[in-house]
């Protein structure tokens, strides 16, 4: 079996995920994923393999994430990891879709740009005296 390589996104994080044939070590920036902290991020980024059973005992994972915060970066890992998982198990889809869909499908939103001389804000307006 050839080596599945998938990314996902999440604001400004980049998360690119390999997966291969294996005995379901995970790696996460070359560390592992019972070490993982902050514990809430470990737990976003189980999700799919809790999912997936024991399909994920018999398949390595190494991720590779950067930019972004702790919690986006999260959510990059969960959707790359997710795809793969989906590309290398076809049923798994129907299960992802049905739990959460984040686990497929990225989601876009970012935040929105200042604007010149709005104090810094992206909608702020300049305050105005009528006196």
């Amino acid at each position: 079996m050839n080596n599945i390589i998938t990314s996902g996104r999440r604001k400004q994080s980049i998360a690119k995920a390999t997966l291969k044939e294996g005995k379901g070590i995970v790696k996460i920036n070359n560390v592992l994923l019972n070490f993982y902290t902050p514990e809430f991020a470990r737990l976003k980024i189980m999700e799919p393999l809790i999912l997936a059973g024991d399909v994920a005992s018999k398949v390595d994972i190494d991720v590779t994430v950067k930019g972004g915060g702790i919690i986006t970066q999260a959510d990059a890992v969960r959707l790359a990891i997710g795809r793969a998982m989906v590309e290398y198990m076809p049923k798994l889809k129907e299960v992802y879709l049905n739990y959460d869909r984040q686990l497929l499908v990225a989601d876009i939103r970012v935040k929105e740009s200042a604007k010149p001389n709005h104090h810094g804000q992206a909608r702020a307006k300049t305050q105005t005296s009528y006196r």
